[in-house]
C-alpha cells in the first residue's frame, strides 16, 4: 500500500512510518525538515513540504492510497491553525487525485465526556484546566479540523488518543468508538492504531479512542514532559 504521512518527523509520525515500512508498505514521509528525518529505507520517500503550502501538499498526496496525518504542535497562547489549514489542503488534494482514505489524530478531550472511572480531581479540575486554558488554542483548532474532515466525503477516521508517552513496543491496547477508561496512550500503540485504520479500513467515518493499559507512566511525569513541549 502507498501511504503518505504528514507530520512524519514528530514522535508519532516516526512510529507510523517505521511500522508501515516494517510491514512492507511504501511510505512518503512529509516533513518541513527532510534533512533531519532519521529513517531510511528503499520504500521510503522523504518529501520536504509545509502543510500550509497547498501546492507542496498536492504533490505529496498524488499517487497515494491513503493519508495519515499526525500533525501536532505544543500548547501555547498563540492561535493555532495547523490542524484546520493542514487538513483543508490535504482533503482538497485528496479530492483532486481521487485518494479516499484519511486517518488523522486529535484528542480524547474532544469526546466531551469524562473518562470512565476517573477521580473527581482529574475529571473536574485537571483535565478541564488543560483543555480550557493551557491547551485551549490547540483543542479549538483540533475541533475545527474534525469539522472539516466530517463535512467531506472521504473515507475518514479520527483517532483520539489520551495523554501521549513514548513506549518501546506495541502493547495489547484498547480501541473503541466511545471514550475509554485510562489516562494515557503510548505513541507505539497510537502508531499501530493509525496504521491499522488506514490499511484495514476499520471504523470508517468514526471517532476512535485508543488507550494503553500496561506500562503507563505517572500523570505528573507525562504532564511535565509533554504539556509544554510535546507534539503528536
Amino acid at each position: 500500500m502507498r501511504i503518505v504521512v504528514f507530520g512524519a518527523n514528530g514522535p508519532t509520525g516516526r512510529q507510523v512510518t517505521a511500522q508501515a515500512l516494517a510491514e512492507g508498505h511504501t511510505v512518503t514521509a512529509v516533513t518541513r525538515r527532510p534533512g533531519d528525518f532519521p529513517l531510511a529505507d528503499g520504500r521510503l520517500r522523504v518529501h520536504g513540504a509545509d502543510v500550509f503550502d497547498p501546492v507542496a501538499v498536492d504533490h505529496a498526496v498524488a499517487g497515494q492510497d491513503a493519508v495519515i496525518s499526525t500533525l501536532g504542535v505544543p500548547y501555547g497562547r498563540r492561535p493555532v491553525t495547523v490542524y484546520s489549514e493542514g487538513v483543508t489542503h490535504i482533503t482538497r488534494a485528496m479530492t483532486e487525485h481521487g485518494v479516499r482514505r484519511l486517518v488523522c489524530v486529535s484528542s480524547t478531550v474532544l469526546f466531551g465526556v469524562p473518562a470512565p472511572g476517573e477521580t473527581f480531581f482529574f475529571r473536574k479540575v485537571l483535565e478541564p484546566s488543560i483543555a480550557r486554558t493551557v491547551g485551549r488554542t490547540v483543542y479549538e483548532d483540533m475541533r475545527r479540523m474534525e469539522g472539516i474532515v466530517c463535512e467531506g466525503d472521504h473515507r475518514w477516521t479520527v483517532v483520539r488518543p489520551a495523554g501521549l508517552f513514548d513506549g518501546d513496543t506495541v502493547s495489547d491496547y484498547r480501541v473503541a468508538t466511545s471514550r475509554l477508561p485510562g489516562r494515557f496512550t503510548s505513541r507505539a500503540d497510537l502508531g499501530d492504531a493509525l496504521l491499522r485504520e488506514a490499511v484495514d479500513d476499520r471504523h470508517v467515518r468514526a471517532f476512535v479512542d485508543v488507550r494503553t493499559s500496561t506500562g503507563v507512566p505517572g500523570i505528573l511525569d507525562v504532564i511535565r514532559k509533554e504539556a509544554f513541549g510535546g507534539r503528536a
